[in-house]
């Protein structure tokens, strides 16, 4: 086998890429918490300082420091990040793409931005790249790419050395294969950073994957870690609906942030505590429980996921995901059949995914696995997770027999009420985020014969003009057309479309819509012609507010079952508090009637913060009418 250069220094590894790639570089870099940041930085700052070369970064995900808008937000963050994301270093070219600007010689190309950060900013809006996931190591062929520079785990030494892709083992195969089958050459480098997990599966390889590695000390650092966000009602009502709808024996796709966690903790209840699962539930459900799940897991789920997260791992540690799949398809039909028992299997996987991202304990826990837990998850290729699609027909028909009672859960922003969904752009064509698999997954959703897709929405949002909907007449523009359409999903309710008639769709989705829009959505649908000018919305739905979902939830939640951080968090008990104040705060900021009755309350009553959440926000000394009018709410919002 080739043996690669291995380098102790970033900065000699530099002058090596810059010496063996004469031209312009297009450098393609994982997603997330692959990319090798200080390597990364390295290199745009020689090519930075030099107008005479040319650099081209196609990525995706570029992951920063929160660091807030406000001043209050900013002196109540900066202890907290210092205190989770540790020496975790910034991207320059992020850092120059927010502020001054790019310099001219140097361009960014991304096909799933952080989101909802770039909104406003031009380049980056005119850089991006709209593709499926499963296309994009295709795409960064066609964009030229000539260097690929990954952070990888490492383990043992001399001989017995070995490499892992970790965290993004997603596109890095497919985009090796692709240029070598183009006859392009394709400088690999992986540079070690010590703080990443070792996976295994299709993340583990021989150093000789790379034609550099990077060993400098200086390559390690914190991982991004963004903490856990707090599960709301509204999440908990969502996640619940969906947790009913999952099959014992069958696969499960979630995703990132509170709904992810809602699912999970929702899952972990009905197995631990079926009979107060199924009374929240009733709550939730007007009509009642027929054709909701709510057994025990007496078979387990398999984990198939472009992304593994906390929740997945919660799920494992609960005994929830643990149903094994293998490798070979008569093994696995026999598996299926109940000929085989997987337990007395040697190999098989409970977990399969893409890339990882999560909070600071979650890559803990990634790094204490025994060897047999991490066996059981198969880090690889996103072309193997996200699509049935493949060369080899055997490939396709062991997903097939693998994936059996599918669910795949993604969130969307909008929904028509024709059922098309809107979930990686605003009206006006901005992007907050990307599309990412979550086309693909809803394909599988129709393409498995016993699978189904699930688009999950909060039913409405509140914005500076007030609350609007989030179920919508039209749309601007779609990520998944209107004949994909399957389950969608709101804290009010499940709407099953799969088959119905465009009237039925529509009924469907206004019953699960916020009932504060509910008579403008049949107005809108009946002047179309779309809905009979007699239809009358049944009585059972038109409680849909937050308030009466407060009231369903709130007990449930006083019991503990419902908690608001069910995986912990990274903020103190003082900080949560804080954080809610802010919270409370800024939304009466967007609303000049309701921030009126909170100033008169908050002088009336005269409180005042604790001095630490004062001195903690830089409000001890304030002084003028400004800082002592936020003050006052600051503590009138406590």
């Amino acid at each position: 086998m080739p043996v690669p250069a291995v380098m102790n220094s970033i900065e000699a590894a530099v002058d090596a890429v810059l010496a063996q790639v004469t031209g312009p570089i297009v450098l393609g870099l994982p997603l997330g918490i692959g990319k090798p940041n200080p390597f990364v930085n390295a290199l745009y700052r020689r090519i930075k300082a030099d107008p005479t070369r040319r650099l081209t970064i196609v990525t995706a995900l570029s992951l920063e420091k929160p660091s807030g808008k406000s001043e209050l937000e900013q002196a109540f963050l900066g202890p907290l990040v210092e205190r989770v994301f540790k020496d975790y270093p910034d991207f320059d070219y992020v850092k120059d793409l927010r502020g001054p600007g790019l310099p001219p010689n140097i361009e960014v190309r991304e096909f799933f931005l952080k989101t909802g950060d770039y909104l406003r900013n031009p380049a980056a809006q005119q850089h991006y790249i709209s593709t499926n996931y499963t296309f994009a190591a295709r795409d960064l062929v066609s964009q030229g790419i000539n260097v690929v520079a990954q952070a990888v785990a490492e383990r043992g030494s001399g001989a017995g050395w070995e490499l892992s892709l970790s965290s993004n083992p997603d596109l890095t195969h497919e985009l090796i294969e692709r240029c070598a089958a183009a006859g392009r050459p394709l400088l690999k480098i992986g540079v070690v950073n010590r703080a990443m997990p070792f996976m295994e599966g299709g993340a583990r390889v021989l150093p000789s994957a790379f034609d550099l590695v990077v060993t400098d000390p200086a390559a390690t650092h914190t991982l991004f870690a963004p903490p856990n966000g707090k599960i709301s009602t509204t999440d908990y009502a969502i996640g619940l609906h969906a947790s009913s709808l999952v099959v014992d024996g069958g696969t499960l796709q979630i995703g990132i942030g509170s709904l992810g966690d809602a699912i999970a903790q929702a899952l972990i209840l009905r197995e631990r505590q079926p009979e107060n699962y199924r009374s929240i539930l009733l709550g939730l459900c007007p009509e009642g429980l027929r054709d909701r799940e709510l057994g025990r897991f007496e078979q387990g789920l398999y984990g198939c996921s472009e992304m593994f997260v906390n929740g997945f791992l919660k799920l494992m540690q609960a005994g929830i995901v643990r149903r094994k799949v293998f490798a070979d398809l008569d093994t696995q039909r026999r598996v299926n059949a109940g000929e085989l028992d997987p337990a007395t299997l040697p190999g098989g996987v409970c977990m399969t995914g893409g890339f990882f991202l999560g909070p600071g304990d979650f890559y803990q826990a990634l790094r204490d696995l025994t060897p047999a837990q991490r066996a059981e998850i198969d880090m690889t290729r996103i072309d193997f997770i996200n699509q049935l699609d493949s060369p080899c027909g055997a490939e396709m028909e062991l997903k097939r027999a693998q994936r059996r009672g599918a669910r795949f859960m993604n969130t969307t922003m909008k929904v028509t009420l024709l059922g098309a969904a809107a979930s990686d752009a605003l009206d006006s064509g901005a992007v907050v985020s990307g599309v990412g698999g979550q086309y693909n997954f809803v394909a599988m959703g129709h393409a498995l014969p016993d699978a189904r897709s699930i688009l999950m929405l909060r039913a409405c949002k509140e914005t500076a003009d007030g609350p609007v909907s989030n179920i919508v007449w039209s749309y601007g523009h779609c990520t998944i057309p209107r004949h994909l359409r399957d389950v969608v999903i709101t804290e009010y309710g499940v709407a099953d479309l799969r088959g119905h008639s465009d009237a039925e769709v529509i009924k469907r989705l206004i019953q699960i819509a916020d009932s504060r829009f509910q008579p403008e959505l049949i107005q809108q649908a009946q002047a179309a012609g779309k809905l009979e000018a007699d239809w009358q919305l049944p009585a059972a739905y038109t409680r849909n507010t937050p308030q009466a979902l407060d009231a369903a939830l709130h007990p449930f939640t006083q019991q503990g079952l419902l908690p608001g951080f069910p995986f912990g968090t990274d903020l103190t008990a003082d900080e949560l508090k804080i954080v809610a104040a802010l919270r409370r705060l800024k939304k009466a900021t967007q609303n000049p009637v309701e921030l009126v009755k909170l100033a008169v309350k908050s002088l009336w009553e005269g409180k005042e913060a604790p001095p630490a959440y004062l001195e903690r926000l830089g409000l001890d000394e304030a002084q003028g009418f400004k800082a002592m009018f936020i003050r006052k709410l600051f503590a009138g919002n406590l």
